[in-house]
């Protein structure tokens, strides 16, 4: 159930992020959700007795989190929705798995299997139907900018996923939790402070209706959901749910913002979507071999 409800409110925040753009600036609006998303943690943290310095070993990782994955892909991610639809954006944004596969095997030597290539294969294609040069306007320099903004994102967070793929951590995530996004905080608050004109965001109902949705439920209870998910449940069937979290955030974008469904992007997400499920079964049978051999 928890699981099901993490991929529901992920799913839905998608047009309620596009429609937050209309009362605040997109950086603002990251920035907003991580100071909100910070305070709830750190509360919880405390509660349980778990709100504590990291560990020395834990600080890389901890600064490499809270940079890319909080800091940069929530703020890409609001850049991009500005220009780009909402169903498209999530589509867009979970495409992080098929840049991990090829830098981790030039990074870290894994092997290319012939899955993971079918996978990485079928993903690009995918990618290449989204872009498709008949349906997409590449003279409309905020469109450019848009969609490159939210494949940058997923990019910077497949480099950070490689980096601590190999990291031995120290502290729980619910201890590094707080810290990781408070950092996100300190990043985007001056940035928006610098380039925004935040003197104009709207402060009226609809904007603290979602900035409540952002900070405390999808920033906070979700993170403390999917670790309690990742405990209880096989990582593989952890990581094919999510994969429906851009199908969630596409049928939830039709029927809240009337988005059109355009062939070129039900096609390139239905390749995407594959690609993802041939990858994360590949890593599923290494893993079971690997349990195999040991025992």
């Amino acid at each position: 159930m928890l699981l099901v409800t993490v991929i529901l409110l992920w799913g839905v925040n998608w047009p309620i992020m596009k429609y937050g753009l209309q009362y605040i600036p997109p950086i603002a609006f990251a920035a907003a959700r991580m100071v909100l998303g910070t305070a709830i943690l750190a509360a919880v943290a405390a509660w349980r007795g778990q709100l504590k310095w990291p560990h020395r070993e834990d600080w890389p990782v901890v600064v490499s989190v809270g940079l890319l994955q909080m800091a940069a892909f929530s703020a890409l991610v609001n850049l991009g929705l500005q220009y780009v639809s909402a169903g498209r954006s999530a589509i867009l944004a979970y495409t992080t798995p098929l840049w991990v596969l090829p830098l981790a095997v030039w990074r870290l030597r894994e092997p290319l299997t012939r899955l993971r290539l079918l996978g990485v294969t079928l993903g690009l294609a995918g990618v290449v139907i989204l872009f498709n040069p008949l349906a997409f306007d590449w003279r409309d320099p905020q469109v450019l900018f848009g969609n490159g903004a939210l494949l940058l994102a997923a990019l910077l967070w497949a480099v950070l996923i490689v980096q601590v793929r190999g990291h031995r951590w120290r502290g729980t995530p619910l201890s590094l939790a707080p810290w990781q996004t408070g950092i996100a905080a300190l990043v985007l608050l001056p940035l928006s402070l610098a380039l925004e004109d935040v003197a104009h965001i709207r402060w009226e109902a609809p904007l603290w209706i979602i900035l409540l949705y952002n900070g405390p439920i999808t920033t906070a209870f979700c993170f403390w959901a999917m670790i309690t998910v990742t405990r209880a449940l096989p990582a593989i069937t952890t990581s094919l749910a999510t994969l429906s979290v851009p199908l969630v955030g596409y049928l939830a974008s039709m029927a809240m913002l009337g988005e059109a469904l355009p062939w070129n992007d039900l096609a390139g997400f239905v390749f995407i979507l594959t690609g993802l499920v041939a990858a994360t079964l590949d890593d599923a049978l290494r893993h079971r071999r690997s349990r195999a051999n040991r025992i």
